[in-house]
């Protein structure tokens, strides 16, 4: 495999509308002064009958009777009216004005202006898609990225070079650099060798990054907490270590320094609510470059490791009671507690808990509870882990067991679980009464709620034409 240096390629629309700039804004001002010209018409016809009633009116009485409608268009419209603007600006702003070197042949971006609450990876989308222009594309794979709203129906979808596993969305930043929007960043699957950062609003791909040479990713990443610096797991393909990639999201996502991860195969990674601690899911198993296959399953040490974000020290290191339970997916409860998902290595009639939590300054994990300690059911592998705090709930899904579970932080106990195929990516939900959504493969998105009393979930589905990949982040 070739060697890759590190760096970021801005990108913009695809390569199909080039050298039409020019006949399409001959269309577009055409159109407008057209409507313009026939609007005015038809207020003019209508002023002068008008006058033969009331001599007293005025053609001002026309911008004021608009005011007076637009006063009272319901408050929730006036978000969305607000949203279609700026996403007509951001797509403007982005609209290629000189060549883009080709690299927009890539990707295709489909957008209704409609406000994001969710983005997720697709492994299976529709190979034919309608443009903005109306023109017909065909995707070359299956692969992409969707932007989902509250409703659950699809606002934009962006095609990929490769299948994507974690998303992440950019927190708010004060920098004047980022005031139009946050970044998405998408990570390609174990291992690869490329993420990219999109627009959140439209699905543009803003950049395509490159691993550095001796690098490959393991899927996974997470802003600071100021939204200024990306960090990703990486794997020293040479050595085999585990590293921590650090990048400036502020200039082009240039690659700025990396620790080590104190462990083999690092996964997910999180940022503890202190804003300065790294909280990094050491797997513990060893991959070649361009590879899967798991080298080390006898041997291999999972750990759970807290590192200054700073400076790389290692401020804790914890390991679960089986070398075998390789520690793969995290989530952080606004308290500080760490939710654990475990992906168990070991024969299949071994019971472990798959489900642990954690807080700074704890030697041992304490495990959730399971009814007669069947984890069997969860067939030893958790997708994703996503927590409600302020509900102090928490959802994980077993794409292998075909169902999602809902515990109850209160008491580390099981609430309930529902058979979903192949489901795995969840996040909290939207609205005042909490729950979860949850992603699958067979294309639906499942809200799930909770009657704790009853100790049951009520669940909603919404079908889309495609498959949702691992993971789905809310924004």
């Amino acid at each position: 495999m070739n060697n890759k240096k590190s760096n970021s390629t801005a990108i913009t629309k695809p390569s199909d509308l080039k050298g039409k700039e020019g006949p399409l804004i001959n269309t577009a001002l055409n159109t407008l002064l057209s409507t313009v010209s026939a609007t005015a018409a038809l207020v003019g016809v209508h002023h002068y009958y008008r006058k033969q009633q009331q001599p007293d009116a005025r053609l001002q009485d026309y911008v004021v009777g608009i005011k007076a409608k637009l006063q009272l268009l319901p408050s929730a419209q006036l978000p969305r009216l607000q949203n279609a603007y700026r996403q007509a600006k951001l797509a403007y702003q982005s609209y290629p004005k000189d060549s883009d070197n080709g690299i927009g042949e890539r990707y295709i971006t489909t957008m209704l202006s409609r406000p994001v609450c969710w983005v997720s990876g697709v492994a299976a989308m529709p190979k034919r898609l309608i443009s903005n222009n109306g023109n017909d594309n065909y995707n070359e794979n299956d692969f992409g990225v969707v932007g989902i709203d509250a409703d659950r129906q699809i606002v934009w979808q962006t095609t990929m070079p490769e299948r994507v596993h974690d998303i992440v969305v950019q927190p708010f930043i004060s920098s004047s650099k980022k005031t139009e929007a946050r970044d998405v960043v998408v990570m390609g699957r174990r291992p690869s060798e490329g993420f990219w950062v999109l627009d959140t609003a439209t699905g543009q791909v803003k950049y395509a990054i490159e691993a550095a040479t001796d690098r490959h990713f393991y899927g996974h990443a997470c802003y600071s907490l100021d939204g200024s610096q990306l960090y990703i797991t990486e794997n020293d393909t040479v050595s085999l270590d585990g590293k921590i990639g650090i990048y400036d999201a502020i200039n082009n996502y240039q690659k700025i320094a990396e620790f080590d991860s104190y462990g083999i195969g690092p996964h997910e990674l999180i940022m503890h609510p202190d804003s300065e601690t790294l909280i990094v899911a050491n797997g513990g198993i060893k991959t070649e470059q361009a590879s899967r296959e798991e080298l080390n399953l006898d041997s291999m040490r999972p750990s759970l490791v807290y590192l200054n974000r700073y400076t790389g020290e290692l401020l804790e290191q914890i390991t679960p009671q089986h070398n075998q339970m390789s520690i793969r997916h995290l989530a952080m409860h606004d308290n500080g507690t760490v939710m654990i998902g475990v992906q168990f290595q070991g024969e299949k009639h071994i019971n472990v808990p798959l489900v642990l939590t954690h807080q700074r300054g704890d030697i041992e994990f304490a495990p959730l509870t399971m009814p007669n300690n069947q984890w069997q059911r969860f067939h030893q592998y958790i997708a994703s882990v996503a927590v409600d705090s302020e509900r102090n709930l928490l959802c994980v899904t077993t794409p292998i067991g075909g169902c999602a579970a809902i515990y109850d932080l209160n008491t580390y106990e099981l609430i309930d679980s529902i058979a979903l195929l192949d489901c795995a990516g969840a996040s909290v939900s939207v609205g005042e009464q909490g729950g979860f959504v949850v992603s699958d493969g067979q294309g639906q998105l499942t809200t799930l709620s909770v009657d704790k009393q009853n100790r049951i979930i009520t669940s909603d589905k919404r079908y889309h034409k495609m498959s949702f990949d691992n993971h789905l982040q809310a924004l």
